[in-house]
């Protein structure tokens, strides 16, 4: 009776334990549940946590990381489902083997009933080890279920942190490109500002060049040397530019040196000429020589600020240089240069002295600019002058070179002879030598004198030219005359010393004639007397006075026979011998005159002074022969100042003339060449300028007071 109840205990217990077992599938699915649910919370969490904002601009991803956590989802209800199976399959072997154990005891009762008691505890331990292998199994399961979980929230994590990460990038990204979209817009506005502009532009151009584009004439706000020329055509504007530069260029310009010494220059001798063509042209072609923006530019430029056109111009360079020659040569305390020259045997070398030289670049720019920047509204003025300092500088004398003067000096002697086939003539040389040695002569120059003289060894030739006759210079080249005084004794010594040192001169061809060197120094040993000269702004007695009126009329010989001229100066004032332009001034150490022989044959001067008359004849061989015209043309005179000069020797209010006043005069003087009777050449030769002579009165210390009338 016991065993059957345990039996029955036995069969009762067994569907117990398969009734246990399904409440943990139950609980499983719960789980399953509470874990869904605790999935959506931590999503709704995580949701709350973002701003509007962010949620606003990750929708997009919001939903990618739904669409992920679904997936997470299917993936741990396969691990569930899977786990059930697992689960299933060990709960129906247990109960395969509970069945398996009832029907054995079905079929054997009484072997269980025999072996119960043995295997009864054998069972229930094993009962207790699949009970706690199911238990095992659950808390598996279980953990499982909350490793899920917890790999879900992680899931979620992350991509809420991804979510958050690309949010950020996205909004750097949008930033970025907010960034370069507001630069494209501000490019596109500067571009599109840069379009109007150039329409603008070609607008504005297009209707400026519409216009002026009949506009025929110079463009407004353009000037020459100061003088507007705007709105003018170019023959209106030529028209006013030459009549302003002729006004401009009427005045003269003086020049002065302290209080010592001083001249003036009239500006057309300087023979300015302006290239008024040449600088219209360029006027002209402001605004029209570019394209049409180029051009309106110009032209809006010019209108604005005005344009000078640069003053383009010639002049007479010779002249002006030989004109700055003359006036260092007049200078007070003029540096004056070594010389030499031979008198009777002896070879006299004078030495230079310090003094000083104008500055001739600087007083050439001086002059050129004082003339070309006056304007027409200066020059209008009541007594406009004009003055400008003649600028100096120090000079030192060169210092003797006895090489150089022994060279020039010594020859060998020579015996005149011609020949007629080819015709030549060639002149005696006399023989010149020291008497002392070159050296003994250098040593003698080192000591500080003013002159040195050094004997000479002269060696006479046997024939002279004048020994030859005049056969040898058959035909008179040329000839011309002066009158002078012969009362005037001293005067009339002094040309005569003169012209006997120039007769019988004989040139070579391309041989050079000094003035200077020919006479020599002019001193009372030579027998030159006192007589009247040109010096400090009048006439004084001078020694040799006179001898000037030689070198004039011998200079216009020279003119007439078609020689070279090689150094002239015109006198400070005018002579009564010669026309003004036709004579030529010396001065011992300064101013010489000098020709060349510029035929292709030997001359001979032949000079003469007598019964008030001097001449001089060029005689050589006739070559092609031009008929020479000398014309001097006064261009202006100058007129005198009047000097009044107390003299107690006068009664008062009686008055004497010490010296008559002269005009001064601007003359230019011209060559014309003819041959056969046609003219082949018109040369000017110089423009001279002569200064006025003062007029000096003496008069008595005072005036007698007038008688008043009754």
């Amino acid at each position: 009776m016991s065993k059957s109840k345990k039996k029955k205990s036995n069969k009762k217990n067994t569907p117990k334990k398969n009734n246990t077992s399904k409440p943990n599938i139950n609980t499983n699915k719960k789980v399953d549940k509470e874990q869904e649910n605790s999935q959506k919370k931590v999503f709704e969490e995580n949701k709350n946590l973002k701003s509007d904002e962010t949620i606003k601009k990750d929708d997009k991803n919001i939903s990618k990381n739904q669409n992920l956590n679904k997936n997470s989802k299917q993936v741990n209800n396969k691990e569930h489902e899977n786990e059930k199976l697992e689960e299933n399959k060990i709960l129906k072997n247990i109960e395969e083997s509970d069945n398996k154990e009832e029907n054995l005891n079905s079929k054997d009762d009484s072997e269980i009933d025999a072996k119960e008691d043995q295997t009864e505890s054998k069972k229930e331990k094993e009962k207790k080890e699949r009970k706690a292998k199911k238990e095992e199994i659950q808390n598996s399961n279980h953990s499982k279920k909350i490793n899920s979980e917890k790999k879900t929230t992680n899931s979620i994590k992350e991509s809420k942190k991804e979510t958050e990460s690309k949010a950020l990038i996205k909004s750097d990204t949008e930033d970025n490109t907010g960034n370069e979209s507001l630069k494209n817009r501000r490019k596109i506005i500067i571009f599109i500002c840069i379009v109007i502009f150039v329409i603008m532009i070609l607008g504005f151009s297009t209707i400026f060049s519409l216009l002026n584009i009949n506009n025929t004439k110079i463009a407004k706000g353009i000037k020459i040397n100061n003088i507007d020329i705007s709105n003018l055509t170019i023959d209106e504007a030529k028209e006013k530019l030459n009549s302003n530069f002729e006004k401009e260029l009427i005045p003269e310009l003086s020049l002065k040196y302290k209080d010592e010494y001083s001249t003036v220059i009239i500006p057309k001798q300087l023979e300015i000429k302006y290239n008024i063509e040449e600088m219209l042209n360029k006027a002209y072609n402001i605004g029209r020589n570019g394209n049409i923006i180029t051009n309106n530019y110009a032209l809006l430029f010019t209108t604005l600020f005005g344009k000078e056109i640069n003053l383009d111009y010639t002049y007479n360079e010779e002249f002006l240089n030989n004109f700055l020659e003359d006036i260092n040569s007049k200078l007070p305390g003029v540096v004056i240069q070594p010389s030499y020259y031979i008198e009777e045997e002896k070879l006299i070398i004078e030495s230079g002295k310090d003094g000083i030289e104008i500055v001739r670049n600087e007083l050439k720019e001086d002059i050129l600019d004082s003339l070309i920047s006056r304007t027409l509204e200066q020059v209008s003025k009541e007594n406009y002058s004009q003055t400008i300092d003649i600028p100096t500088k120090k000079a030192k004398a060169s210092k003797i070179d006895m090489d150089k003067i022994y060279s020039e000096i010594h020859t060998e002697p020579k015996d005149a002879y011609f020949q007629l086939e080819p015709y030549n003539i060639y002149p005696e040389t006399d023989g010149i030598d020291l008497q002392m040695t070159l050296e003994e002569a250098k040593k003698q120059i080192t000591e500080d004198k003013e002159e040195y003289k050094f004997d000479l060894k002269i060696t006479k030739a046997e024939k002279t030219i004048s020994d030859l006759g005049m056969e040898a210079f058959p035909y008179v080249i040329s000839s011309f005359s002066t009158k002078y005084d012969a009362s005037n004794i001293n005067r009339s010594i002094n040309l005569k010393i003169a012209a006997q040192k120039i007769n019988g001169k004989v040139l070579m061809p391309g041989e050079v004639f000094s003035y200077n060197k020919v006479l020599g120094k002019r001193t009372v040993e030579e027998g030159y007397r006192d007589a009247k000269i040109f010096a400090d702004g009048g006439t004084v007695d001078g020694l040799a006075g006179g001898i000037c009126q030689i070198s004039s009329t011998l200079y216009n010989a020279v003119l007439l026979a078609n020689l070279e001229i090689v150094e002239r100066r015109n006198h400070s004032f005018t002579t009564s011998y010669v026309a003004a332009g036709r004579d030529a001034t010396v001065v011992w150490g300064k101013i010489d005159f000098q020709f060349k022989n510029s035929r292709n044959y030997p001359i001979k001067i032949e000079a003469s002074v007598n019964g008030g008359v001097a001449e001089f004849k060029i005689h050589g061989v006739q070559e092609e022969e031009y008929e020479i015209s000398i014309l001097p043309k006064t261009t202006a005179s100058i007129p005198y100042t009047t000097t009044y000069i107390e003299d107690p020797t006068l009664a008062p209010g009686q008055q004497a003339i010490s010296q008559a006043g002269h005009l001064g005069y601007k003359v230019t003087t011209t060559v014309v060449k003819k041959l056969n009777g046609v003219e082949v050449s018109r040369e000017v030769i110089s423009n001279d300028t002569y200064q006025p002579m003062k007029s000096i009165i003496r008069r008595g210390p005072g005036v007698p007071p007038e008688v008043p009338v009754q």
